[in-house]
């Protein structure tokens, strides 16, 4: 869940570098072995930069399994699917079987806390967050957000955001597309399973304030620890309609229903 604050993997990239063996064949007359080397522009209008997806690392096989176990043992229930796709079909019973979104919001928290050691988190308050006035442990889940939930939301890099008192830090995590969002396909599922649980996990069990801001046009998302999120009726993202790739809101347009927002967000 998007930091859900959650736990997550980290995402080593393995280089493989290639060994060339020259085998020479005795009985044919050696010969000269020409290389040719052709270049292209790379400012020709024709082609686009291609962006490096992320690639799985050794780790995140586990951290899905161990993520994906907590939720189903909140929910009561576990999909027949497998690794991820089986992942947002226990998210999306996460939010059906709630009556309300504070109840979902409730949920996603407990797995949220079910996934460190009671201790751990109490000892972070406590001794972690009072630091430099929260900027050391700010930074602290910032860079541990950024190595270890890759496998959870896709690439993302550590960034510098503004604070609440004018100055700026590298506190900020950037989610360039987010894997979460993109596969359940819904508002109300990022708003109610990730923003608001993380936001409430990071400040009431970490002691460290959140604001996440997901981008509902590109799927990218900033996390801005050490920031204050705004009260509810002044987030503008809760406001938010239904993506169109959602089917409920496929649904709703062709009944025309109103789809102004995302009923799962209200």
């Amino acid at each position: 869940m998007k930091s859900l604050a959650l736990v997550h993997p980290l995402l080593p990239l393995n280089t493989v570098s290639p060994k060339f063996h020259n085998h020479i064949n005795p009985n044919k007359p050696t010969s000269t072995t020409t290389f040719r080397v052709f270049f292209s522009s790379s400012s020709s209008s024709t082609s686009e930069p291609v962006r490096d997806e992320y690639k799985a690392g050794v780790f995140d096989e586990l951290f899905l399994k161990v993520f994906r176990t907590k939720m189903a043992e909140e929910v009561g229930w576990d999909s027949d699917k497998a690794g991820y796709e089986g992942l947002i079909d226990v998210a999306n019973r996460l939010v059906m079987k709630n009556k309300t979104n504070s109840d979902t919001k409730e949920a996603a928290v407990r797995i949220l806390r079910s996934l460190f050691p009671p201790l751990l988190l109490d000892l972070y308050k406590l001794i972690v967050s009072p630091l430099a006035k929260g900027r050391v442990a700010a930074v602290m889940v910032a860079r541990v957000t950024a190595l270890t939930c890759q496998w959870l939301m896709g690439r993302c890099t550590v960034n510098s955001v503004d604070l609440g008192d004018g100055s700026s830090c590298n506190s900020g995590v950037f989610v360039e597309k987010c894997k979460y969002l993109e596969e359940s396909k819904c508002v109300g599922i990022c708003i109610n399973t990730c923003k608001l649980p993380t936001q409430t996990f990071f400040k009431d069990y970490m002691g460290v304030p959140l604001l996440m801001e997901p981008n509902f046009s590109d799927y990218s998302c900033q996390f801005k620890f050490g920031v204050h999120p705004p009260l509810p009726e002044d987030d503008a993202i809760l406001k938010e309609p239904c993506l169109e790739i959602c089917p409920n809101a496929t649904r709703r347009r062709e009944l025309a229903i109103n789809s102004d927002q995302c009923p799962k967000a209200s």
